[in-house]
């Protein structure tokens, strides 16, 4: 039972006292130490991107997203322009090594009223899968959410088969809240949809973890972690 009741002794959630509409994503760049998350330029950022992507030559990195993989840079340069129109806020992910853009994210589903927002349309090549900043990516972008704008909800939604994707959400931090069932067709299959979100009662311990992750003493001299952002996770609950 609520504690929250109103007049007629009907249950309510909690109050969220002195609410107001959030603001949208601005389009200035997020710096980290690994990567800078900008806003997605196509004429200084396409080629390097689609070179990166080439990279994954059997094209994993498409299948469980409704388009790609591409047969030519011209047919992904058309696409991302396509992506432009879109109403998400698209950022290319610059990797500070090789100061060439390596993946996209976006903001998406963007509901200031509700406080709420997604990140997706990821496409991470194979230049930032499992590295440090792709992580660091993901955390820039959380902290702009909730720290500078105040949004109470952030969301991850992926194919229910996606088992990559769905092992990166609960390594950031994400919780399951259940499955969609015949969301979409897509190329062709049935996606049913996996739905994630993390709220803002739940980012400070969150963001201590990834900050204890990202921090210097947390690598060696060859870069490699000494605690995973699971483990400091675990030990910080």
């Amino acid at each position: 039972m609520s504690e929250h009741v109103n007049h007629l002794g009907q249950p309510m959630s909690f109050a969220v006292p002195n609410w107001s509409e959030r603001l949208p994503p601005p389009r200035t760049a997020m710096q980290g130490r690994f990567c800078r998350v900008v806003s997605l330029e196509p004429e200084r950022h396409a080629a390097a991107l689609y070179a990166a992507n080439r990279k994954d030559e059997e094209g994993r990195m498409w299948s469980y997203l409704s388009y790609g993989p591409f047969s030519s840079f011209e047919d992904y340069l058309a696409k991302m322009n396509e992506w432009l129109k879109e109403d998400w806020h698209i950022h290319a992910i610059i990797h500070e090594t090789s100061g060439l853009a390596a993946g996209v994210a976006s903001y998406m589903r963007i509901e200031p009223e509700a406080g709420s927002i997604e990140v997706g349309a990821i496409m991470y090549s194979p230049c930032l899968q499992r590295t440090t900043a792709g992580t660091e990516a993901m955390y820039l972008m959380m902290k702009r959410a909730f720290d500078e704008l105040g949004y109470r909800r952030y969301e991850w939604r992926c194919n229910s088969l996606n088992e990559a994707s769905i092992n990166a959400a609960k390594r950031l931090g994400f919780q399951l809240e259940g499955i969609l069932r015949q969301a979409n067709v897509l190329k062709g299959h049935n996606r049913d949809t996996a739905w994630f979100s993390i709220v803002d009662r739940e980012w400070p311990q969150i963001r201590a973890a990834f900050e204890a992750w990202l921090a210097p003493d947390n690598f060696d001299s060859t870069g490699r972690q000494r605690r995973t952002l699971t483990q400091i996770r675990s030990q910080h609950p």
